[in-house]
């Protein structure tokens, strides 16, 4: 009977070691184990393609299919990237019985920014935290929660406990008053960074001091207490040290 869940297809592996692991990156696909209570952990091999599909469309809970077994729900542990491609390495998923609650990360993804009169206004929406624990029976943990902001003014401060869970679902953390969702700073902040580098341009192309670093030509230094002569003035021109015909 169908499950209506997305479904991820997978083969078994059973070749294992770094040199196995780029050779299927390398054919496109992504290594993974799937673990399960008091039993013992299964290795597989997916497309990267199928696999990048779950992820991006953010489904929490998913029925994994390794060729040759039933259909079962899990839900991601971890998955690890490259650090410079952002490509998926490895995943780990977790099997996952439909009647006993679990935690698991939720994306948080804000709505109506555009339509904030704090952004109207010039303000800068700044997004703080991008994910957050629930706890909920795998069939009630969300995709993704949905935060509307278009009712901020500058200076407004989202926190999670202004949040309200999705049906069947608890947040875990302590202090929901500690946790910042979003706010919304007045246009100024950027303003003066751009007269700070403004100004610090002007600086650098009027100052008409000797550069950093170059040193006042050998004979030509400047006694203590006086000024350096002009440009194009001799440095005895009107001097004491004069030499006069008498």
């Amino acid at each position: 009977m169908a499950s209506g869940r997305a479904t991820l297809k997978a083969a078994p592996r059973e070749s294992f070691g770094s040199r196995e692991s780029r050779r299927l990156r390398r054919e496109g696909l992504v290594p993974g184990v799937v673990y399960s209570g008091g039993e013992e952990a299964r290795s597989f091999q997916v497309h990267e393609r199928d696999t990048r599909a779950i992820l991006t469309e953010g489904h929490a809970l998913f029925d994994l299919e390794i060729e040759g077994s039933t259909a079962v729900p899990v839900v991601i542990k971890e998955q690890q990237l490259h650090p410079v491609r952002g490509e998926l390495q490895h995943i780990d998923l977790q099997q996952v019985k439909l009647d006993e609650k679990i935690q698991a990360e939720v994306a948080i993804e804000l709505e109506g920014a555009e339509d904030a009169p704090g952004s109207k206004e010039g303000g800068v929406l700044e997004h703080i935290t991008r994910e957050v624990t629930v706890e909920a029976l795998p069939t009630e943990i969300p995709d993704r929660i949905t935060i509307d902001v278009s009712h901020m003014d500058i200076n407004d401060t989202i926190q999670l406990s202004a949040v309200t869970p999705p049906a069947g679902a608890t947040f875990t953390a302590d202090d929901l008053e500690e946790i910042t969702i979003a706010t919304l700073t007045p246009p100024r902040l950027e303003k003066e960074l751009e007269e700070i580098e403004e100004e610090a341009a002007l600086v650098g192309e009027e100052g008409e001091e000797v550069p950093e670093g170059e040193e006042v030509p050998e004979g030509e230094e400047v006694p203590e207490g006086e000024e350096a002569p002009a440009e194009g003035e001799s440095p005895q021109e009107g001097g004491e040290g004069e030499s006069g015909g008498e």
